[in-house]
């Protein structure tokens, strides 16, 4: 917690600093402390993806990014805006920073935390972004900007990979400072995603900022457009986001098609990079096919296809049984899956059926083009792969559009109490969901409170791993385990491997001498299937 709260109180005025930087460019987001950090994380989230091209996003990116924003700190004094809080403002303040902090310093359990996030935290800080990573894993093919983000103060400001921890804090700092205290109540529900960085918690507090100052009157288009595709290009399945700030602009605020260049050049950027390490515009989509010769291998894009299929129904159904439902089978198994999750699909349909309702009623045209967003991307994530964790933001957005103006501070105040202590409590005695919700599989990678935590967060090490080679390509696996968050680069999933024995094919350095010029894929020759066959049945044996 101790070094959390360190970590917290250095990065929060570099990003002020930066804020400072880029309001000089971009022009102000919103008046405010909170605003300037957006903006801040905004701008150097899109310098460190830039120089990621180029360098790796090691102590030589962050140092001087780190100084240039403490000195324009300090310059400008920015510190001062910091003394605007009533006593009771500061006391909001200080009591959900202390939660969040504590809640940060838990175990991670989340398992993207391992199987994605932090490999590919690992290749941006060694190497940048590397030209056809997704060969060596399709998941890292998508190497979200949240992820540059973290990479950047990885190296000395935050070691411990709690951004998403110092954002809560930034969210409760923006609560408090436009004292619109709704926020609060979602507040306990986040603390669930402060352990890892976690591309989904930026993306609803972000969605949820850019939708208060929409309908606070917010007149500044251009960055409200920019902000929302940069939310769009941390996660695409935020589609709604940029869609309705395009339609608010156009048609509530009668904005001149000017304020969209910003964006397009922030969308671009996004499409560049996709390019460079999937090989398609936009990630996991095989879609625009520019002819890069190195793209996936279109026999791994379609088991990934599948693979996503599958996952719309919680894995309880082979491919091929789901190939053979019916239109009624495909409506009425999604909704009757085992466990929490048909539950979470039955009040996701139930949530737009109100919301729609609510806004016939309202008949106030930016709800209505509230809800036309979420429908067009509720009907997107159905077509494609229609997991609760890609629809969950749509909860907290319908949650606040119809109660925002119900929640004074003594409401929220309540309600954040009640529900953190619920939420920390699950943290921190994890038999409880491990026994009353046994289908919610990630709680039962929770571990509960260690008191180490009070000075530092608690991490994992592993460090085993074996090393193998395939053709010209020299790689890691972990060690009886099929993640490989700490083992050296470059390494190898065990699956994904196994994956590409069995389409024939093996991803090759694309210069034996420099992996950042990046990966392709091959077929084996028949020497290079005997390597591979080795190194199967070797994994295998260990697994034994």
């Amino acid at each position: 917690m101790i070094l959390i709260l360190f970590s917290s109180v250095f990065i929060i005025p570099v990003l002020t600093g930066w804020g400072k930087i880029m309001e000089t460019i971009w022009g102000i987001l919103f008046q405010g402390i909170s605003g300037k950090i957006l903006s801040g994380i905004l701008g150097i989230t899109l310098i460190w993806t830039i120089i990621s091209f180029f360098t790796p996003l090691n102590m030589s990116v962050e140092v001087p990014s780190i100084l240039l924003g403490l000195f324009f700190f300090f310059k400008k004094k920015l510190y001062k805006e910091f003394h605007q809080f009533s006593k009771k403002d500061f006391v909001v303040l200080s009591v959900s920073s202390l939660a969040v902090i504590f809640a940060g310093s838990f175990y991670p359990y989340i398992l993207d935390h391992f199987g994605y996030y932090i490999p590919t935290l690992k290749w941006l800080t060694e190497y940048g972004l590397v030209r056809g990573i997704s060969n060596t894993d399709l998941t890292l093919g998508q190497m979200s900007l949240w992820h540059v983000f973290q990479a950047g103060f990885s190296n000395f400001s935050d070691p411990f990979l709690r951004i998403n921890t110092v954002l809560l804090i930034i969210y409760t700092l923006y609560t408090v400072e436009k004292r619109n205290w709704i926020h609060l109540c979602f507040l306990p529900l986040l603390l669930l995603f402060s352990q890892s960085p976690s591309p989904d918690l930026p993306v609803i507090i972000f969605s949820l900022i850019i939708l208060n100052e929409i309908m606070a009157g917010q007149k500044n288009t251009t960055f409200l457009f920019a902000f929302s595709i940069f939310v769009f290009a941390i996660k695409p399945t935020m589609i709604w986001l940029p869609v309705l700030t395009f339609l608010s602009s156009l048609l509530i605020f009668k904005a001149n098609f000017r304020y969209l260049i910003s964006g397009i050049i922030i969308l671009l950027l996004f499409f560049i990079k996709n390019l460079w390490t999937f090989g398609y515009p936009i990630f996991p989509l095989a879609l625009g096919d520019v002819g890069i010769f190195w793209k996936p291998n279109p026999e791994v894009l379609k088991i990934s296809s599948q693979f996503a299929i599958m996952k719309t129904y919680d894995m309880q159904y082979t491919y091929e049984e789901i190939q053979k439902f019916s239109t009624a089978d495909y409506i009425r198994n999604w909704f009757s899956l085992d466990g929490i999750k048909s539950k979470i699909n039955i009040l996701f349909v139930l949530s737009l059926v109100i919301f729609s309702v609510f806004a016939w009623v309202k008949k106030r045209k930016l709800i209505t083009l509230i809800c036309i967003s979420l429908l067009m991307k509720s009907i997107l994530v159905l077509i494609f792969s229609a997991q609760y964790r890609f629809f969950i933001d749509v909860f907290f957005v319908i949650f606040f559009v119809i109660f925002h103006e119900y929640f004074d501070r003594k409401k929220a105040v309540f309600v954040f109490s009640v529900l953190s202590i619920f939420f920390i409590s699950i943290l921190s005695f994890p038999e409880f969901i491990q026994s009353y919700l046994p289908s919610f599989r990630v709680g039962t990678f929770m571990t509960g409170f260690e008191k180490e935590q009070i000075y530092k967060p608690s991490t994992y090490q592993y460090e085993k791993f074996d090393t193998y080679k395939v053709g010209n390509f020299k790689f890691n696996v972990s060690h009886h385990y099929p993640y490989s968050f700490d083992t050296p680069l470059p390494s190898i999933t065990p699956a994904y491997l196994f994956d590409n024995v069995k389409t024939g094919i093996f991803p090759q350095l694309s210069d034996k001498n420099d992996i950042k010029k990046g990966f392709i894929w091959k077929k084996m020759t028949s020497e290079e299937q005997v390597e591979a066959q080795k190194v199967i049945n070797t994994i295998e044996n260990i697994d034994k």
